[in-house]
């Protein structure tokens, strides 16, 4: 009944609906002389075998990622929650109707991404990849139990709103074509983060210990593989910044990049979200001994 009405009340929520050309129009462009990414996500600064415009062109090439990687991920969420979906179409209830208008939002986060992307390489002037394909990630990931995917789901959901609030919100330098993407993006994940707790804690309903404790280590090994990702991600960036930059980095300044920026993604796309208060207490809740566990692998990402 607890999570019925919960359902119910995310279904009958009110939000303002926005569609992609109020965020950025075909005639937008960025302002490449300012950042786009908060320094707290960034990790620019401690690049000391980069002059500050080079510092810059990295906080562009690491925005760009940021977008990118959230494009990938929501490749796969989308059809998680179709098929979590699925079995209660027949029913035309709140749940139901909560978990379309989620899929419908993360469709539309897709295609403002690609969108940025399109506009980013217009202004940026080279060709910046990506880690993929989209679907071969979708298929290694939905590959393991739901209740996985969904921790994993949720902790992404989390670290968008700390990131947003904490970071982006108060920065007055930020582009303000990015700042507004970022925002509207964070408008309708504020929902999602609480419409994935619901379907955690669905999830782990009527499920033993070690059921939950299988489903944790699972989620772990999402973790590990994203992270693996990641490491190509600052593998493929530092390819970018020597093209754009003009220069190829000694190999003092190859190991700075690596090692700065590899930490960088790792805190923004996993540890951020790992030490989430609400992350933390929906784990704790459906599974208080996995708490340890994930204190202590944490710590890496950080």
């Amino acid at each position: 009944m607890y999570l019925d009405a919960a359902f119910k009340s995310a279904a009958e929520s009110q939000r303002v609906p926005w569609q992609i050309e109020d965020v950025i129009g075909d005639d937008d462009v960025l302002d490449f002389s300012r950042p786009f990414l908060p320094e707290a996500l960034a990790r620019a600064s401690s690049l000391t075998a980069l002059d500050a415009d080079e510092r810059l062109l990295v906080n562009h090439i690491r925005a760009h990622e940021y977008l990118g990687i959230f494009g990938l991920v929501e490749e796969f969420i989308l059809p998680f929650v179709l098929d979590h979906a699925r079995p209660q179409l027949g029913d035309d209830d709140d749940r139901t109707r909560a978990l379309l208008q989620f899929a419908s939002e993360e469709a539309k986060h897709i295609q403002l991404f690609k969108r940025f992307h399109t506009a980013f390489e217009a202004g940026f002037g080279h060709a910046c990849p990506l880690i993929g394909p989209p679907a071969e990630v979708a298929r290694v990931v939905l590959g393991h139990d739901p209740l996985s995917v969904a921790l994993t789901v949720l902790q992404i959901e989390w670290m968008t709103q700390a990131h947003y609030v904490e970071s982006v919100r108060g920065d007055p330098d930020l582009d303000p074509l990015f700042k507004s993407l970022l925002r509207h993006h964070w408008i309708e994940e504020a929902m999602h983060a609480r419409l994935d707790t619901l379907m955690v804690e669905a999830l782990a309903q009527g499920r033993d210990a070690d059921a939950i404790e299988s489903a944790f280590a699972g989620y772990l090994e999402i973790v590990a593989y994203l992270d693996a990702g990641l490491d190509a991600q600052t593998e493929i960036n530092l390819g970018i910044f020597e093209r754009a930059a003009g220069r190829t980095l000694d190999s003092a300044g190859h190991g700075e990049f690596l090692s700065g920026q590899r930490q960088a993604a790792r805190w923004t796309f996993l540890g951020s979200g790992m030490s989430h208060p609400r992350f933390r207490a929906t784990l704790g809740q459906i599974a208080p001994a996995a708490l340890a566990r994930l204190d202590a692998v944490a710590p890496a990402y950080f």
